[in-house]
């Protein structure tokens, strides 16, 4: 298939966006095979279908690098709770929060996580979006984390979708352990975390390192155990105080550091030393209301790429849409439209340790997203609009 007449977003070195106007794109198979102008496309790739897209936009397929889409229920009721004035750490502490959904989700039949779960992928898919992140952390004990990671694995068989996972085990201590968060990782996360790995259920290994999760030291812990199974890190750190915990991920060489509200310009160092991404979750600011802006301008400053994300959770940012993502994170976080693409493609791909999709170019993944706009900075300027004309997966429109 050629695509032709096309404004490319290639996220390339030569140009903002790496912008190619009227080029085309030659896919043979579930590959690009060439890349460039109009006037510079092979002969061969002339003999075979084409389609032209009459000057409208191609980017990269949409990166959601964090989701926690695979839950059961909802917490509306909290929602209403903190509208009256109920902080997020006084609803965890009272019995609300993440073990809200956790027994929720305990109580879901694996079809039924699934159902839930499709819905809101299709929603991401509906926005151009071909690679997902989806963590466990809902279960919080062996059986139901690895019945969450094995329904993420069947979202990618039943969409034409790419799935990667996170083993979350480190989110939040269950009811049945309150007090014993020691006794929690050694009994149930480690063991948890060594059945989905010889499942081939894991891709890479999460943790909350907060005052209302895990400590520094066990946190600590899981990431040994993640090094000893050969599977990469990446933390939940600085959302709501600093521990710490993004100095620690930095240690372990990994892949990104999420939320990062109180980082500091130290931790920021440690990260760009590390060859760490920021992933950043304007959702969920936005949705607990907050007022401690992630440091925007000391990631600049030592070159740590900004990822975004939707945080799609039931409890903080009960969000898919990935174009709201881009135009908060530039509202919110004044962020340029081209940060906040980089950020939804090649700073999401990167975060997830991929290296064949989030940028065009020959060789990559024919992972992409066909827009009815002239401009990329178009996706992020509208606000409850979708202007995706066709997306592209492994090649298949």
């Amino acid at each position: 298939m050629l695509l032709t007449h096309a404004n490319l977003a290639t996220f390339g070195a030569n140009a903002p966006y790496g912008l190619v106007p009227d080029g085309a794109i030659w896919m043979v198979g579930a590959c690009i095979q060439w890349i460039g102008r109009m006037e510079d496309v092979p002969r061969q790739a002339r003999d075979g279908e084409s389609m032209d897209l009459c000057g409208r936009l191609i980017t990269p397929g949409l990166v959601d690098c964090h989701t926690h889409i695979v839950h059961a229920g909802n917490r509306a009721r909290e929602f209403e709770l903190r509208l009256g004035g109920a902080t997020y750490e006084e609803v965890a502490r009272s019995g609300g929060g993440i073990n809200s959904t956790v027994s929720a989700t305990r109580e879901a039949s694996e079809e039924d996580l699934l159902g839930s779960a499709l819905s809101r992928v299709d929603a991401l898919i509906a926005e151009g979006v071909t690679t997902i992140e989806i963590k466990s952390g809902y279960g919080l004990n062996i059986d139901s984390e690895i019945k969450m990671l094995r329904v993420a694995r069947r979202i990618a068989r039943d969409r034409s979708v790419r799935v990667v996972t996170s083993f979350l085990g480190a989110h939040a201590i269950p009811g049945e352990y309150a007090g014993r968060p020691d006794a929690y990782v050694d009994e149930v996360c480690l063991p948890a975390l060594a059945v989905a790995a010889d499942a081939g259920l894991v891709d890479a290994v999460d943790g909350f390192c907060e005052g209302i999760a895990f400590s520094k030291e066990q946190i600590r812990k899981v990431f040994e155990a993640a090094k000893t199974l050969g599977l990469p890190v990446k933390l939940h750190a600085e959302q709501l105080s600093n521990l710490g915990g993004t100095r620690l991920a930095a240690e372990f060489g990994a892949l990104s550091s999420d939320h990062l509200e109180y980082a500091t310009e130290v931790d920021v160092i440690a990260m760009a030393r590390a060859g760490m991404v920021a992933v950043l979750l304007p959702g969920a600011f936005y949705f607990l209301r907050e007022t401690k802006l992630p440091p925007i301008d000391t990631f600049r400053k030592h070159g740590v790429g900004m990822a975004l994300a939707t945080d799609c959770n039931p409890g903080s940012s009960p969000m898919t849409s990935p174009l709201l993502v881009m135009n908060m994170a530039c509202t919110l976080f004044r962020m340029t439209p081209e940060e906040a693409l980089a950020g939804m493609t090649l700073h999401g791909a990167q975060a997830l340790g991929l290296s064949d999709c989030g940028k065009l170019y020959a060789g990559a993944r024919a992972d992409l997203a066909i827009w009815d706009v002239e401009h990329p900075a178009e996706l992020a300027y509208r606000l409850g609009f979708n202007p995706l004309h066709k997306r592209v997966f492994a090649g298949a429109v």
